[in-house]
């Protein structure tokens, strides 16, 4: 009786522990899982699945899927896979990390049958993880460039342009050529002369008429294009030539894994306070550039192409397999970024109110970007001249070629290019700090450690 009675307080502490578990408080004192450790505030977790699935895909892949497939038509097989794959595989996954509080390879302790499933999230998430840095790069170099008064590839003045480079302008439907290398060729050309001076200068004539049509014709390329392949990736002729190593995007991915590293250095306790500000600043800015872009002419153009609704489409089966793939992209599952910050929850934690709301900021997401892109992007068609399905483009075309292009025609450029690749650093970021953590954990376990939360 005595024993019986000793163990009482125990007992009744134990109550008490399980009842403030289940307190919907919007802090949290201390961790419950003391191995793992868990989310400071119940706000990290979801901000982090935020941060996760809103990737760059949202922003450079979407806005063109739902152009390319049927405007505002897209969005009902977009919507319909939300509500049959989206929602579920997002509850499944955040609810099975929070109920075992592991790694998405361990997890599958629950039927070691899919344990391979695990194994693959793991393999995909690494694999991710080296290629989005790169990605994060190239985003750090733009931004870096943006800071000056003449965005470099607005013009056709620097070292690493050529004789195929012109600015487009709408004034008379004029082109402006790379005018330093056809004025070096003209007078090059002129010393031939040999006291034959009518033959030379119809040498001339024709040799740079000849170069001008065949530039303004044949090789036409914008500046944002030779920036981009001339000075970012100093493309080569051939796999037989490898080129140099670019010392300026070296120094920049590192500088991209160092940012990386300090965001996961003390695990969810850094990473869940990093994403109050990488995971909201995306936001602002694109309002900002919403309302900026709303307001210039051919904006709406631009937004009419991205939404007006083509039914035919729909019978296109390519149309609802676009829908499918980009559901996996816009919510993020099948990664193990989901299992794996679902793993720091609290046992008691609101998961259908989490599951719920992920998938849906993702989605909402993605048609908010589209219509920041295609505002732009209609403005950029009044301005040159082009017509709209001429500048729509998907992937780095769109956020490393034509986009930059399109900011070079804002008053302020510098200003609108630097919050743009702002905007697409912290996008990236974000996702990079989810994207680490499953490979991460594997690895520990594999060695017998632990990952470190705080």
């Amino acid at each position: 009786m005595t024993k019986i009675y000793e163990e009482q307080p125990a007992v009744k502490t134990i109550d008490e522990e399980a009842s403030s578990t289940s307190d919907d408080s919007s802090s949290i004192s201390s961790d419950e899982n003391k191995e793992r450790g868990n989310w400071t505030g119940r706000l990290d977790f979801i901000l982090s699945c935020v941060g996760f699935a809103v990737g760059l895909g949202n922003i450079w892949r979407f806005p063109y899927l739902c152009y390319k497939s049927g405007g505002g038509a897209f969005l009902i097989p977009y919507c319909l896979f939300l509500v049959l794959c989206g929602l579920p595989l997002v509850f499944m996954e955040t609810a099975y990390g929070q109920f075992a509080s592991l790694s998405p390879v361990t997890v599958w302790r629950i039927s070691p049958l899919f344990k391979g499933v695990g194994y693959g999230m793991v393999i995909i998430s690494g694999i991710v993880c080296i290629y989005y840095n790169i990605i994060i790069t190239w985003t750090l170099y733009y931004l870096f460039y943006s800071f000056r008064a003449i965005l470099p590839w607005s013009h056709c003045e620097n070292d690493w342009n050529t004789k195929h480079c012109v600015v487009t302008v709408k004034e008379n439907e004029t082109e402006s050529v790379n005018n330093t290398y056809l004025n070096n060729m003209t007078s090059n050309t002129s010393t031939l002369s040999f006291n034959a001076t009518n033959v030379t200068q119809a040498v001339a004539t024709v040799l740079n008429s000849a170069d001008t049509e065949t530039v303004n014709k044949t090789f036409k390329m914008s500046p944002s294009e030779e920036f981009w392949q001339r000075r970012v990736l100093h493309i080569t002729d051939g796999i037989d030539d490898l080129g140099v190593v670019r010392w300026e995007l070296l120094l920049c991915l590192m500088l991209a894994w160092i940012l990386v590293f300090l965001c996961l250095c003390k695990g969810v306790k850094s990473s869940g306070k990093v994403v109050y500000v990488t995971a909201t600043f995306p936001y602002l800015v694109l309002t900002i550039l919403l309302i900026r872009g709303v307001t210039l002419p051919g904006a709406w153009n631009g937004i009419k192409f991205y939404l007006v609704p083509k039914w035919s489409k729909l019978l296109e089966f390519q149309v609802w397999g676009d829908a499918a793939t980009q559901i996996f992209y816009s919510v993020g599952m099948s990664w193990g970024g989901l299992i794996t910050m679902a793993s720091y929850n609290k046992f008691h934690n609101n998961v259908y109110r989490d599951a719920m709301l992920v998938p849906l900021i993702g989605c909402c997401t993605s048609i908010f970007a589209g219509f920041v892109i295609f505002s732009v992007l209609g403005f950029m068609s009044y301005e040159t001249g082009i017509s709209i399905e001429s500048v729509v483009t998907q992937g780095p075309g769109l956020t490393f070629v034509a986009y930059p292009e399109a900011v070079t025609k804002l008053p302020v450029s510098p200003l609108w290019a630097i919050l743009f690749f702002l905007m697409l650093f912290t996008v990236g970021l974000d996702s990079q700090a989810t994207f680490k953590p499953p490979p991460a954990e594997r690895l520990q376990n594999a060695h017998g450690l632990k990952l470190k939360a705080g």
